[in-house]
This record gives structure tokens, C-alpha cells and sequence, in this order.
């Protein structure tokens, strides 16, 4: 399991450039989706969390 803290500023935004396809997708419910991508990344559904805050705060792609 990683933490949140050792994954670099890369892997994070593309964890989160996951999540938001899968989301826009609306092939999965957000908490599905959360659970998909937390699982296919190795990491827990705090950290994604973690990481979710982050790049709505910092506006990282897609959403930008």
C-alpha cells in the first residue's frame, strides 16, 4: 500500500485524471468509481480522497 505522501505530483494527477474519466463516464456510481480506481491504483479510499481535494483545489486536467 502507498501513501498518499510518496506518490509524486505525476502519479497523483493521473490517479485523479482516472477518477474524473471514470466519473464522466456514469458507467459506475462516485463511490464505485472511488472504489475502482482506489483498487486499480493500490491505494486506499483516503487517499484517493486526499488526492481528489487536491486537484479540484488545484484545478489539474481534466478540469481545467
Amino acid at each position: 500500500m502507498m501513501s498518499a505522501k510518496t506518490l509524486t505530483v505525476q502519479q497523483r494527477k493521473s490517479i485523479f485524471h482516472a477518477l474524473v474519466e471514470v466519473q464522466d463516464s456514469k458507467t459506475l456510481t462516485i463511490a464505485e468509481s472511488k472504489k475502482q480506481v482506489a483498487s486499480q491504483y493500490h491505494i486506499t479510499k483516503e487517499q484517493l480522497e486526499l488526492i481528489e481535494r487536491e486537484g479540484v483545489a488545484k484545478d489539474w486536467p481534466p478540469l481545467a
